[in-house]
Parts: C-alpha cells; sequence; structure tokens
C-alpha cells in the first residue's frame, strides 16, 4: 500500500472495517501516537498553535512518521500487516476527529460535512510531508509550514523548528521493530532542545 493510499484511507469507515481482527493492538499504537503530539513542548517550545488546528498537525506529523515507517515493510507477511495497521489508525484517527467535534458541540447534522474535510486536510498533510521528505530539511519546513494556522511568519517559524524534529522520528522509527509497531509499544525519541526542535 502506497503511502497516498494510506492517506486516502482517512475518512469515516471505522465501523465498517473489521481491523480490530488483523491489527488488535491498534488503539494501543494510536495512543501512543496521540500522546506523542500532545506534549507540551510542541505548543510552548516549538510554537504550534494550541489550537484544534494546531494539534490536527500535531498529530498529522506524528501519524505520517508512523505511516512511513509501516510503509517500509515490504516483505509480503509484513506488508499485509502493515496495510492491516495503517487502515485501523486511519480509522481511529477518523473515529477521535469525531468525538472532538462532538465535544466542541458541532452538531450531527454538521459533524459528516466537517469529517469530510478533516479527512481531506489529513491527507493531504500526510502525503505533503511525504513528497517533501526525501528533498530534505527546508522541503519539509515548507511543507509543514504550509498546514500550520495561524499568521505566515510565525507558521514558518514553528516549521523551522518541527522539521529536523521530524527527520529525526523518522530516522528513529526506522530503526524500531515493526514488531514494536505492531504491538503499540514503539517509544519516540526524547526530545532534548525546545528551541531547536533536536532529539536524544
Amino acid at each position: 500500500m502506497k503511502l497516498d493510499e494510506m492517506a486516502l484511507s482517512l475518512k469515516p469507515l471505522a465501523a465498517l472495517l473489521p481491523w480490530r481482527s488483523t491489527a488488535p493492538h491498534a488503539d494501543e499504537l494510536y495512543g501512543v501516537i496521540v500522546a506523542q503530539a500532545r506534549l507540551p513542548v510542541f505548543y510552548q517550545g516549538f510554537g504550534v498553535p494550541d489550537t484544534l488546528e494546531g494539534r490536527f498537525v500535531a498529530l498529522s506529523l506524528h501519524l505520517f512518521a508512523v505511516l512511513h515507517r509501516l510503509k517500509q515493510e515490504t516483505a509480503a507477511d509484513a506488508s499485509r500487516m502493515s496495510q492491516a495497521v495503517a487502515q485501523a489508525l486511519a480509522d481511529r484517527f477518523t473515529a477521535d476527529m469525531e468525538t472532538v467535534l462532538r465535544e466542541l458541540g458541532v452538531s450531527d447534522m454538521a459533524i459528516p460535512k466537517r469529517m469530510r474535510k478533516l479527512a481531506a486536510a489529513g491527507g493531504a498533510q500526510v502525503q505533503d510531508f511525504e513528497e517533501a521528505l526525501p528533498k530534505g530539511e527546508a522541503a519539509l519546513a515548507s511543507a509543514i509550514a504550509s498546514a500550520l494556522p495561524g499568521e505566515d511568519a510565525a507558521a514558518k517559524a514553528a516549521s523551522e523548528r518541527l522539521a529536523p524534529y521530524l527527520l529525526g522520528v523518522v530516522r528513529h522509527l526506522e530503526t524500531e521493530p515493526i514488531q514494536d509497531v505492531y504491538a503499540g509499544t514503539l517509544r519516540f525519541p526524547e526530545i532534548r532542545s525546545e528551541s531547536r526542535g533536536s532529539i536524544l
């Protein structure tokens, strides 16, 4: 499964797909991703706006890094499992976004439209990050800046901190055993410097 196919799967299909049987630890894996994206350092140190839109981008960054790791598995058995886990993450992401919208008081009538917009935005962001990754830090920073809400100058400053961090995360996850990813026990690298976005 290509990453763009994974990204396009960010749509409200969670209730229709029996992903729990093929990716039993998807909830644990998604929980690890969410916990990392919610760290205060991203909003207090990196400059990500502490808003629904800003948190959405922080979550998309970490979801992308894990999807990219899953994409690296090309052996038949690992590839099938990676596809199942990627789909499960997409479905869990969709369900999570719907819960957030309901908690914000969005009406039942408006949720489908908002969900379509969020799904399109999430898929587009993941794909933009994937296309920018092999082009280097500057291209990745540009993709992140385009995704971030707020003023251009603030988004650019935040993206210049986030880009080296995200590159470090991608490299780190490449060394994580794929079974740890499947089991939801992977570890994101510790953040060493809030101002530079470097990692241990």
